[in-house]
């Protein structure tokens, strides 16, 4: 991997440190040629700000502070992020304080929380920027003792000298700021971590548990109004009329009107929605006041008849048609019935899957279907918006500013630099909040009431609003010879609005004859990113068809998945398997060596005799967001109810940074998973979702979460990879293999509650 070199100069770094108001700050971009902020530019210093990214403080009384870059919403990156900086510039944790930074691409870089990739993204910069901070530390110190710099040393904030002398940081700060900012500094070898890979308590942990106001929904300011939006009652409608006399009456209503999100011809961003375009907005003193005033309006609604939005994204502008029909889960399902037959878009083909097939002396051939999801994030959206003429400033939870804000230059016709945004910690986010449509709806109604307002969501709101996890369906077929040997792997995939297929995953790489294909049909109903978008249905249907397969086989389903893993490894079918096959094995090995796979009814290590339930083991693994997970699900009969008694996860996401938080998402993520496949579900009738809230949309509860995850992880030194997402998709298809095993019968339909029941 290439190594990034710093290259800014002194005269840059002074700059920053007399910003800082003393001591020692070191702040580096990771965007080439940044512009510097206004207050920088009165500087009259030049611009060298390059490739790294975040900021060190070291203040006199030897404190150091980083400014963390990414949003936070649980994932714990505001502890990890500073725990490689603070590695390597062999700082004391103890004197480590983080602050979250504002939003400023310039000087943090992409800011972006989603794909796993906070730690991934910050690896390399934030070391770097740690390391160049201590060689400077080392080079005043070295100077100011008239010794060589290759004699100073340096351990938990303290410069030392063989002679004897020695100083804190923050003694030598000032005059570090004064030394030339080393380039391309060797980084540590990960033999020599001693915070990397120690678990470190959240930095913000007291706080959240002491309930400190960290939130947007916590956000106040003087003056500040109430807003929220009454949208129209099904997908596919728009407001036609509306009469607020009765409102306006209600105690502390300021105004109530109509506006739209985006004018006829705005062209939308890669991560802009037009969920609800027309706008219906009551504006008060509370949210108590709103909520109630608000059921006093009285609106119209119509059909919105086809749209044509104007979308910019990756592949350049396009015209996209958005079909006005009131669409339902019936119908739906229809509907992908009828194109699953229907030729697809090719995706990936090896070989002659057509003759494997013509040949075969078994095909097996299954259909699995997954609903719609909404995100349900604990804290439901809002933000805070004052806007004038002159200056746009936002407070609040969102997963990728940079993203929205050419978005709120256009909309609100102010430059970049008139747009301030904080970050507030945000309360769940899993994909929902990168799509900031929310953001932009405050904006807009700041400008019309010309006050600051925060626009706040019921939870009735939030999941009646949109951007859900797409509806899927896929089809996989097998061919055996007569010997039982797998000769083919077929996978035809589609969904509303897009499809889940990976074609270039596991078993791709494997089979000799292997064909993947995909279809979608266009929707109104607006869909978002999905913590592990897509492939949170593609490992669920893959791994369950693999059990499958491997029983028709007569192979035990690890044994069968490691071999063809080894078919991958030493003799690859085609050139684009995402997966490195070593890697996968090594977490399908681990998981069955730490479950005792073979012998599912021995107590495990520490734990105590199990009791007379007989366990029932599901086992999947699957690769996404650069990393590996592996997954041993234990169920167990209980008043004729199936639990997840048990689960044994394997992950290999390269260093695990802080260890203790690490294996908290893996078993978040392991719960979240159990959860969504057992009763998650969003349905539609006539445009409306039928689950409003939570007495409907039916979540996991405390009884029905494992007793017992526990979490292992490869050991290497392989660059950290993601892990918020890897660890969720595998639970699916382990949780379906394990009812197999339970009730003896296959599960091809989420949520697998509803059918289980009706069994029962």
């Amino acid at each position: 991997m290439k190594v990034t070199k710093t290259t800014y100069n002194r005269r840059s770094f002074l700059k920053a440190s007399m910003l800082a108001g003393g001591g020692m700050m070191l702040s580096v971009s990771w965007l080439s040629n940044a512009k510097a902020a206004d207050k920088m530019q009165a500087l009259n210093l030049p611009d060298q700000w390059v490739e790294l990214n975040g900021y060190i403080q070291i203040t006199p009384d030897n404190v150091i502070r980083l400014l963390c870059p990414n949003p936070e919403f649980g994932q714990n990156v505001m502890t990890s992020l500073p725990m490689m900086l603070a590695e390597e510039l062999d700082a004391d944790w103890k004197n480590v304080v983080v602050e979250m930074g504002p939003h400023d691409n310039a000087k943090l870089g992409p800011q972006f929380t989603g794909g796993s990739n906070s730690v991934r993204m910050y690896w390399k910069p934030l070391r770097e920027a740690g390391a160049a901070a201590r060689q400077m530390l080392c080079e005043a110190a070295a100077q100011t003792w008239n010794v060589p710099v290759s004699e100073v040393t340096t351990k938990a904030g303290v410069l030392s000298h063989a002679s004897g002398k020695s100083a804190k940081y923050g003694e030598m700060a000032n005059k570090a700021a004064t030394v030339p900012v080393p380039k391309g500094m060797k980084l540590k070898a990960p033999k020599d971590f001693t915070i990397v890979r120690n678990s470190k308590k959240n930095v913000e942990g007291l706080k959240v548990i002491t309930g400190k106001p960290l939130f947007g929904l916590d956000y106040r300011a003087d003056g500040m109004l109430i807003a929220m939006i009454q949208h129209p009652p099904a997908f596919g409608m728009k407001l036609k009329s509306f009469d607020a006399s009765q409102t306006l009456k209600m105690p502390g209503i300021k105004d109530v009107f109509s506006l739209k999100l985006y004018q006829d011809g705005f062209e939308q961003g890669g991560f802009d929605t037009r969920t609800f375009n027309d706008l219906l907005v009551v504006v008060g003193k509370s949210t108590w006041e709103v909520i109630n005033a608000r059921k006093k309006l009285v609106a119209q609604w119509e059909p919105t008849g086809d749209i044509k939005d104007t979308m910019m994204g990756r592949g350049g502008k396009r015209e996209v048609i958005v079909p006005g029909e009131l669409e339902s889960t019936t119908a739906q399902l229809e509907k992908m019935a009828e194109y699953a037959k229907k030729p697809a878009q090719q995706l990936r083909k090896d070989g002659d899957p057509e003759t494997a097939f013509r040949n075969a002396a078994q095909i097996i051939e299954r259909t699995y279907n997954a609903p719609f999801l909404a995100h349900n994030c604990m804290e439901p959206m809002n933000f805070f918006a004052h806007v004038t003429d002159e200056k746009a400033v936002f407070v609040g939870p969102l997963q990728a500013p940079g993203w929205v804000e050419p978005t709120l230059s256009k909309i609100l016709n102010l430059p970049a630099d008139k747009i301030e945004i904080q970050m507030t910690r945000m309360g769940g986010g899993f994909g929902r909040r990168a799509y900031a449509h929310y953001m932009t709806e405050a904006a807009l109604i700041s400008r019309r009431a010309k006050a600051p307002i925060k626009l706040i969501y019921t939870r009735e709101d939030d999941m009646t609003y949109g951007i859900y996890r797409p509806m899927y369906t896929a089809t996989y077929r097998a061919a055996l010879d007569a010997n039982k040997n797998l000769i083919g792997f077929h996978v035809k995939g589609g969904g509303i609005p897009e499809h889940a297929i990976h074609a270039n995953r596991f078993p791709a790489g494997a089979v000799d004859n292997y064909l993947a294909e995909g279809w979608e049909i266009p929707s109104n109903i607006t869909i978002g990113a999905f913590r592990a978008p897509r492939s949170n249905f593609n490992a669920a249907a893959e791994q369950s068809f693999l059990d499958e397969v491997a029983e028709a086989m007569g192979k035990d389903p690890i044994e069968f998945r490691l071999e063809l893993l080894k078919r991958a490894k030493e003799n690859p079918v085609g050139k684009n398997n995402e997966y490195d096959a070593d890697r996968y094995a090594g977490v399908l090995t681990l998981v069955r060596d730490k479950s005792n796979w073979n012998k599912p009814d021995e107590a495990m290590p520490g734990e105590a005799t199990p009791g007379q339930e007989k366990y029932h083991r599901g086992v999947a693994a699957y690769f996404c967001h650069n990393s590996y997970a592996a997954h041993v699900v234990d169920m167990v009969t209980r008043d004729g109810q199936p639990y997840v008694e048990r689960v044994f996860s394997a992950i290999d996401c390269g260093i695990v940074v802080n260890p203790d938080s690490a294996k908290n998402m893996v078993q978040g993520a392991v719960v979240d998973g159990i959860g969504n496949a057992f009763y998650g579900a969003l349905t539609h009738k006539n445009g409306a979702p039928e689950q409003t809230n939570f007495d409907k949309y039916r979540l996991i509860r405390h009884n029905e979460a494992p007793k017992l995850i526990d979490v292992h992880f490869v050991e290497n030194d392989i660059d950290p990879t993601g892990l918020g997402e890897p660890p969720f998709p595998p639970v699916f298809g382990a949780v379906a293999n394990a009812l197999y095993k339970t009730t003896g019968k296959r599960q091809y339909n989420q949520p697998f509650k509803p059918e289980l029941d009706k069994r029962i």
